[in-house]
């Protein structure tokens, strides 16, 4: 493609849903949780080790505690999408950013996913796999109807696309 029609990396202009950042807190406090649970069960009932596993678990804790507090919001400030005529459009990340783009030709298929926590804040995560070997490319935190009318769109976009010869 060369001119106007050229998809270039650019930024992407939508936001996710700001219920994300509770959707992305939850994760973290989850996955802080359980093996701060852990160690504490395993510091309660093994007296020798009780100190030190007590100790972990609040190494373990305080960071994570931190991450959720601190991440989400950022994520939120960073995660942008965008889907046009001619290509889809992300950008993740927080320290390490990642923008990819997915040209409409190369998209194989369109998912949609809501995982129960997902499911309770009305958000979902729109997958769009593509032929390339770097993966699918995944727009999370987005409002469920939203996300349900962009896999629609996507379809629709991607059937009337002809396929890239290259």
């Amino acid at each position: 493609m060369t001119g106007e029609n050229a998809v270039r990396l650019r930024p992407p202009r939508n936001a996710v849903d700001e219920r994300a950042v509770t959707w992305w807190r939850w994760q973290l406090l989850v996955a802080t949780a359980v093996p701060v649970a852990v160690l504490a069960v395993l510091g309660a009932f093994i007296g020798p080790a009780r100190s030190w596993l007590l100790l972990a678990a609040v190494a373990v804790a305080a960071p994570g505690l931190a991450c959720a507090a601190f991440f989400p919001a950022w994520w939120f400030r960073v995660h942008r999408w965008e889907v046009t005529d001619d290509a889809v459009y992300v950008r993740t990340g927080a320290l390490r950013q990642e923008w990819r783009i997915a040209p409409m030709s190369r998209i194989q298929t369109v998912d949609t996913v809501r995982g129960p926590l997902e499911q309770y804040l009305r958000l979902a995560t729109v997958t769009v796999t593509t032929a390339s070997s770097k993966g699918a490319i995944r727009i999370e935190g987005l409002d469920h109807e939203l996300a349900a009318g962009l896999a629609e769109r996507l379809t629709l976009l991607t059937r009337a696309t002809p396929g890239d010869a290259t």
